[in-house]
């Protein structure tokens, strides 16, 4: 008949404790001091391996698909956060807390449905935050607009967007706002088109208009040449005949578009000012009558 088998439940600090100083009463004690020990340094060897180790590699991951610093600041940092769990699962477990981990992973349960459904709005966000990522509608430093806003991108999280106007305000935008509508961006393709409206008068040559508008946009470095500007006669107003430049200009921003727009405009005034042609004036007609109450009574008066 064997012997069974005695397998000390100690750990190696209770062991320590007890066979160099005779602490039998310490046990227990000791092994509470060897778990708490056991989980920091696994906690400490996990989240190291996943910073030192695993965090570069998803970094190089990312630039491997092309995710630009925006895109992988966020997601770095919720990898981070995996880590974390991750070590301190792995520690609880070592160190013999398996109970506990039952129970956290069961209070942690519960207290994501109480959360969830208590921050529907953060969740909608940053859903939507993710899709930003994803989709790339837009990026850090464009220029965006939405719903009559407008202004630079300065900053994307997965709640957020931080929209910096051109009255420099700080917007602070939720994600969600910026996915259920139409954004418009302008400089998404690098290229933009501008359409700006010169009215002319009745009398004047519509060509030699149209040259001069012509003229003066290639005079331009910052207007493109290849789609080479074109104008186009668009209305026949009450006081003017429109004629309407389309011309394209590259790597716009918003203080590219204000500049050339500003700088080409005055240039074709100049012109039209030197060569004779005329910009009319609005011509306003008002129409209506007017009551003057106690007319009669004055009238009566004057005449007595």
């Amino acid at each position: 008949m064997g012997i069974p088998l005695q397998v000390d439940p100690r750990g190696p600090i209770s062991r320590f404790l007890v066979n160099t100083f005779g602490l039998d009463e310490s046990v227990a004690y000791a092994n509470t001091v060897d778990s708490a020990i056991t989980f920091l340094i696994v906690f400490v060897a996990v989240y190291l391996i996943g910073r030192l180790l695993l965090l570069p590699v998803v970094g190089r991951l990312l630039d491997n698909r092309g995710l630009e610093a925006h895109a992988q600041k966020p997601l770095r940092k919720l990898f981070g956060v995996v880590i974390v769990f991750v070590a301190v699962g792995v520690a609880f477990a070592a160190a013999g807390f398996g109970n506990i981990l039952t129970a956290l992973a069961t209070i942690g349960a519960a207290a994501t449905l109480a959360i969830g459904f208590a921050m529907q709005d953060v969740i909608a966000n940053f859903v939507a935050g993710v899709f930003i990522f994803t989709d790339r509608p837009f990026r850090i430093g464009d220029w965006i607009e939405w719903d009559g806003n407008s202004g630079i991108v300065e900053d994307i999280s997965f709640r957020v967007t931080r929209v910096r106007t051109f009255d420099n305000e700080l917007l602070t935008v939720p994600n969600s706002h910026l996915t259920d509508g139409v954004i418009k961006n302008p400089v998404a393709k690098n290229k933009l088109r501008l359409q700006v409206p010169f009215g002319i008068g009745y009398g004047d040559d519509i060509e030699k208009a149209t040259e001069i508008i012509l003229e003066e946009a290639r005079k331009r470095d910052d207007i493109l040449a290849d789609p080479e500007p074109s104008v186009r006669l668009t209305e026949l107003g009450d006081s003017a005949v429109v004629l309407k430049s389309r011309i394209w200009i590259s790597q716009p921003s918003r203080a590219d578009f204000v500049k050339t727009r500003g700088e080409y405009v005055t240039s074709v005034k100049q012109r039209f000012d030197a060569e004779g042609i005329n910009i009319p004036f609005p011509n306003r007609t008002l129409s209506g009558s007017l009551d003057i109450e106690g007319l009669d009574r004055v009238m009566a008066s004057a005449d007595d």
